[in-house]
């Protein structure tokens, strides 16, 4: 098993001291430790001094639900504690929200996500996220059949980066605009939407696969789409 540069980098805060604060923005990838199939793949975040995650994506609930773990509690409470003369403070048993966060008045988000929590289950989380990994890479399978595309990632997750390359012989920056092309002509299409990215200095597609009710159709739909697009552009060109 080749070395984990998470862990080290984890260990390697550790030895630090009080001088460093190893943190995981763990917004995708972090869920893999859900699931038994992809759990090696997070080898060594256990290590971390604190983790992020959106729960907005693979449990789709509003944009807003961001959590935050956070190894030592005294840390965290001191870094958001706030406080006024106004304020009613409960007697130190129990919480007061607004000391953990960084406002003093927010909506019951913690409510969505335990609802989409106790709602599909473990095993209902398990197999959402291992569906949409197996959709990321069917979407990866049928857009690298098309031509001059090129997966620029391995898809161990639900990410895809793609690259629309230029004519054998052109420089670089005819694959950049060539791929910016094709992802305006594919949010003109509305077939799905995505997002362009930039990967080692050059321009690429993200394609992002998460949602709860996403098919193996819609991921062909989608590819038939992204791939005509193209074609739309070159023959524009």
């Amino acid at each position: 098993m080749s070395p984990c540069p998470l862990r080290s980098r984890c260990s390697a805060s550790a030895g630090a001291g009080c001088i460093a604060w190893a943190h995981i923005d763990g917004a995708f990838g972090i869920w893999a430790a859900a699931v038994p199939s992809l759990r090696s793949r997070m080898r060594g975040h256990a290590g971390a001094d604190s983790w992020s995650t959106d729960a907005h994506k693979w449990l789709n609930v509003p944009y807003d639900s961001g959590l935050v773990f956070v190894r030592d509690a005294d840390a965290h409470h001191a870094a958001m504690t706030l406080g006024a003369a106004y304020y009613v403070e409960t007697a130190g048993a129990e919480r007061d929200p607004y000391n953990w966060v960084p406002e003093s008045s927010r909506r019951a988000r913690g409510f969505a996500v335990l609802a989409a929590l106790r709602s599909i289950g473990r095993s209902g989380l398990i197999a959402l996220i291992e569906r949409d990994c197996a959709l990321a890479r069917r979407m990866a399978e049928r857009l690298g059949q098309g031509p001059r595309v090129a997966i620029l990632n391995d898809v161990v997750l639900n990410q895809v980066l793609v690259r629309f390359e230029g004519a054998v012989g052109e420089p670089a920056e005819a694959g950049d605009v060539r791929t910016r092309a094709v992802i305006d002509a594919v949010q003109r299409d509305g077939t799905l939407f995505l997002g362009g990215t930039t990967w080692a200095g050059h321009a690429a597609m993200r394609v992002s696969v998460s949602g709860w009710s996403t098919t193996e159709d819609d991921i062909d739909r989608s590819a038939d789409a992204i791939l005509a697009c193209a074609a739309e552009v070159d023959s524009a060109g």
